[in-house]
């Protein structure tokens, strides 16, 4: 199939891209290069159109003669500055929404969109006495006094995290978490209009070769790479006890693929959680990487950010069944191959 790939130079746009060519098909990159994200903004050539998803006569283009759409370009990041707001409003919903106009005016009806686990805010908690419960934001007062665990929000007793799953409450709880729902609930609005189909993979914790250094949109494995090969100890929030699944990026690009094989069978909406089924801490990322690299190890330094939830770990059973989609690398053999590229 001949795709167009939006965002398709980031760090998981790569991987997908080089997926999609193993396996045969012919790719289209639409992509801004956005100078907070890429230091360097090459030439356009056959294959890369140098464009913003948010330029409809740019997406016109980019569309012809295209058979099914990967959206991943987005901007990404914790989305918890107020100032940035409308940046992400206008770069992850605006972007989606004339994206899934073109493609009605273009009669293209198959799209994989790129969302996120932060989606649903916090994670599965139960409470001993209640059940299921939802838990609301943590207050700021329990924050600076260290009480990091959300509470029943009716007995207010202790909690057990467990695994969210894809039918799960949504409640994203930063604009960046908003804006990638707000793209959920246009793709499935077109949809239903078109007849297309819309296939929404919330990743989990994206980490492997190639992650972003250095940026505001570094996630924690590689903000923990960069202070260890400076010989600083990672700086761990909270108590590093935050529940977290890290997936490693060739498998979001194994499971990217297969998604878009799969459209044409799949129902008009469909969402998957895409995550390694392992939970580990924030805490036990910092000590893994640590140790490969011989350096100092974690320091827990109780500080924390709002706009943080405290656990979120998801079941990938779904896309494990539907597709048949399981992941190659655990976080051990991940930060090995981390580690192995440079």
């Amino acid at each position: 199939m001949r795709v167009l790939l939006t965002g398709g130079a980031g760090f998981i746009g790569q991987h997908v891209h080089h997926q999609l060519v193993a396996e045969g098909h012919e790719v289209v990159v639409l992509d801004s290069f956005r100078p907070d994200v890429h230091a360097h903004k090459p030439e356009p050539r056959p294959g890369l159109i140098i464009g913003d998803v948010r330029d409809a006569e740019t997406v016109r283009r980019a569309l012809d003669g295209i058979d099914t759409v990967i959206h991943l370009a987005a901007k990404v990041g914790l989305g918890v500055d107020l100032d940035d707001l409308d940046d992400y409003v206008s770069s992850n919903s605006l972007g989606t929404a004339v994206l899934l106009r073109q493609l009605a005016h273009a009669k293209i009806q198959h799209l994989v969109y790129a969302s996120s686990m932060v989606v649903y805010g916090e994670g599965r908690y139960d409470c001993a006495v209640h059940g299921q419960v939802a838990p609301g934001p943590r207050r700021t007062e329990d924050l600076d006094a260290g009480r990091f665990e959300p509470p029943c929000p009716i007995c207010s007793k202790q909690l057990q995290p467990g695994l969210v799953e894809e039918d799960a409450v949504l409640d994203p709880r930063n604009a960046y978490a908003a804006s990638k729902l707000n793209g959920e609930h246009l793709g499935a609005s077109w949809a239903r209009e078109t007849g297309g189909h819309i296939t929404a993979l919330r990743f989990h914790n994206v980490y492997g070769p190639g992650m972003p250094r250095n940026t505001p949109y570094a996630g924690v494995a590689a903000i923990f790479r960069s202070m260890l090969e400076s010989n600083q100890a990672p700086r761990v929030f909270e108590d590093g006890r935050q529940r977290r699944d890290f997936i490693h990026v060739r498998d979001i690009a194994a499971a990217v693929t297969m998604a878009a094989g799969a459209l044409l069978h799949q129902p008009p909406v469909t969402a998957y959680n895409v995550g390694s089924g392992t939970i580990h801490t924030i805490g036990d990322v910092a000590t893994e990487l640590s140790r490969a690299y011989d350096g100092p190890p974690p320091i827990v330094t109780g500080q924390y950010r709002l706009g943080d939830v405290r656990h979120i770990t998801a079941s990938s059973d779904r896309l494990r069944h539907d597709l048949g989609w399981k992941p190659a690398y655990d976080l051990t053999t991940g930060l090995a191959d981390l580690l192995s590229a440079g």
